[in-house]
Formats: C-alpha cells, sequence, structure tokens
C-alpha cells in the first residue's frame, strides 16, 4: 500500500514537470511568434536654408505653412553687384585672351619689314664707314690725313658694324617671334581670368536661393530689405520625404529585429496604418530617454533604432515629433528569412 502511494506521488510528480515544461514551452513560443510592439516618435528632416553670399534680401516669395517642390525659388538678394563683378571679369578675360593671341601670331608682316630696311640701312652705313676709314688711313703716310681723323672714321666704322648685329638681331627676333616662356605666361594669365570669371557667375547664381527637395515652409527667418551675410538662415524647410520614425527596442528583443524588417506604424491621430522596415539599429546602449511614451516607464538598458516610411505611404498625416506605435511582425519576418535561405 506504501509503495503505491509512492508510485502515484511521483507520477504526480512527473505529470506536473511536463506540464510545468510544457507551459514554459508554449510561453516561449507564443513570445517569440507574437508581434513585437515598440514606441517612438516621428523624426522628419529639417533643412537651414541660407544664402552663399552676402548680401540685401530683395524679395521673399513664401511664409510659414507654405509647401514648396524641389527646385523652386524661394527668395533672392540685390544682384546688381555681382552683375557688376562678372562684368569686370568678363572683361579681364578678354584682355587676356588678346595678349595671349598677340604673343601667339607674332609680329606682324609689316614689323618684319621694318626690321628687314632697318638691316639693310645699318649695312649701308657700315660699308660706308669702312671705306670712310680706309681713305683716311691712306692719306695719313702723305701728311692729308692726320692721326685723329683715322681714329674717328675708326669710331664710326665699329659703330657701324656694332648696328648691323644690332638690327640683325632685331630682324632674327622679328621672325621668330616671341619665347615659348611668354606664351606659357599668358596662357596661365588667362586660365586665371577665366577661374576669377566662372567665380563671379556661381556668386551671381548664389543671389537666388531655392528648395533643395520638396517639403514646407515652418520659419520664416528674414524680411525683404534686410542685409545678411553668408550662410545665414533665411528658412527652415521641413522635408517632406524621407520620413523617419525615431524608437527603441529593448535588450531581450533585440535579437527578435534584423535591418530591413518590415513593420507598421500606426498614431493617435487616424487610423491609417503606414508600412516601413528597420534601416539602422545602434550599436551602443543607452537609457530609455523621457520621449518614449510605453507603457512602462523603467530605465532600462535599450537600442536606439531607425525606421523608414515607405514613400508611397508616407503623407501630411506623420509630423514632426509625433508619437508613433509600431508593430514588428517577428513571425512573419522569421519565416521570410527563412524562405529566402
Amino acid at each position: 500500500m506504501k509503495k503505491t502511494g509512492k508510485l502515484s506521488i511521483m507520477a504526480l510528480a512527473i505529470v506536473a514537470i511536463a506540464l510545468g515544461a510544457g507551459f514554459i514551452w508554449l510561453q516561449r513560443t507564443n513570445t517569440d511568434e507574437s508581434p513585437l510592439r515598440l514606441y517612438g516618435n516621428v523624426d522628419i528632416r529639417e533643412v537651414q536654408l541660407a544664402f552663399r553670399q552676402p548680401g540685401r534680401i530683395a524679395e521673399m516669395l513664401f511664409d510659414e505653412g507654405d509647401a514648396v517642390t524641389h527646385g523652386i525659388r524661394l527668395a533672392t538678394l540685390d544682384d546688381q553687384p555681382y552683375r557688376d563683378a562678372l562684368a569686370a571679369a568678363e572683361a579681364s578675360v578678354l584682355v587676356a585672351q588678346a595678349e595671349l593671341d598677340k604673343l601667339r601670331s607674332g609680329l606682324r608682316p609689316q614689323e618684319i619689314t621694318q626690321a628687314q630696311e632697318a638691316l639693310k640701312q645699318a649695312k649701308a652705313i657700315a660699308v660706308n664707314a669702312e671705306r670712310d676709314y680706309q681713305r683716311q688711313s691712306s692719306l695719313v703716310a702723305s701728311g692729308a690725313s692726320s692721326r685723329r681723323i683715322v681714329d674717328a672714321a675708326r669710331a664710326a666704322r665699329d659703330q657701324a658694324a656694332a648696328g648691323v648685329a644690332s638690327a640683325t638681331a632685331a630682324l632674327s627676333l622679328a621672325t621668330e617671334g616671341f619665347r615659348a616662356e611668354d606664351i606659357a605666361a599668358a596662357e596661365a594669365n588667362l586660365a586665371a581670368t577665366q577661374a576669377a570669371r566662372d567665380q563671379a557667375a556661381t556668386a551671381l547664381a548664389d543671389t537666388e536661393l531655392v528648395a533643395p527637395s520638396d517639403g514646407t515652409i515652418i520659419a520664416r527667418v528674414r524680411e525683404t530689405g534686410s542685409m545678411v551675410a553668408s550662410q545665414s538662415t533665411v528658412y527652415s524647410l521641413s522635408l517632406d520625404k524621407p520620413v523617419y520614425v525615431r524608437a527603441y527596442v529593448a535588450e531581450p528583443d533585440l535579437g527578435r529585429i534584423a535591418p530591413g524588417t518590415t513593420v507598421r506604424v500606426t498614431s493617435d491621430s487616424s487610423d491609417k496604418t503606414y508600412r516601413g522596415q528597420i534601416g539602422f539599429i545602434s550599436p551602443r546602449a543607452e537609457f530609455t530617454p523621457k520621449t518614449v511614451e510605453t507603457t512602462d516607464l523603467r530605465t532600462d538598458l535599450v537600442y536606439r533604432l531607425r525606421i523608414i516610411i515607405d514613400a508611397a505611404d508616407s503623407d501630411k498625416g506623420l509630423r514632426q515629433g509625433m508619437p508613433v506605435t509600431i508593430e514588428v511582425d517577428t513571425k512573419a519576418d522569421t519565416n521570410a528569412r527563412i524562405g529566402s535561405k
């Protein structure tokens, strides 16, 4: 009888252990396969728009709340100083181009002819000076000429010979043209003036402020007539796309998500469900920030992640800072990963 009772107690213990293990297994299975719910806030990118050049604002074309499209003109500066600078730069380019063309072309035919005639004249003078020197030298022996006259004739002959050498060199320069170094310097000067002209053209183009992307003006910082420095904010633009959601996941749930995991995002302001996917998971842990609206505000370590809303779904319903709920269907995502393998 005692033996039978012991066996009954052992059987009941085994059954209890089995039931407990089964319950734990079911609980873990349901936890792993149930959707993961996260909480976060919409994080729309903002751009501070500014002129790259200083000046006086001539136009402010949009107000706060206006929707703008990519490439549309938002504001302009008084561009007259920049137009004047561009005109001066273009004139400098023309001067440098003319100087280079002159060096490349060399002297004009008339200048070469002039050098040739100067050489002929120098040779004629040299021939006459040589004859006069010979004649005066022959008269010294008979006393018809003095040594002083002969020395003067010799000096005139030597001077005429030097004139011939100078005219010959001048003709050679006129025929060969300018040196390669002079042409290279002129080419470099032309390139510098062209670069200055391009800079002036860029500065003139920068007097127009255009929208870098589709978005909504959320702040109009300046008004027409204001003097602004370069990089001074004129507008603040909230970008329409992409729309991000900043959320946090607890460390125990970190293994249930991965970059590329699809999610569903909902807000309290509408019944619409937005599709998205996880694009980034921070490698660094941090404490739960105060802005995360969860049902449990314990300061546990969490990991920040960024969710990218599908472009086809994003609309004005998601606004900057709006609290949202994110559901990650980890079961479907796990099956999809297994199927892909």
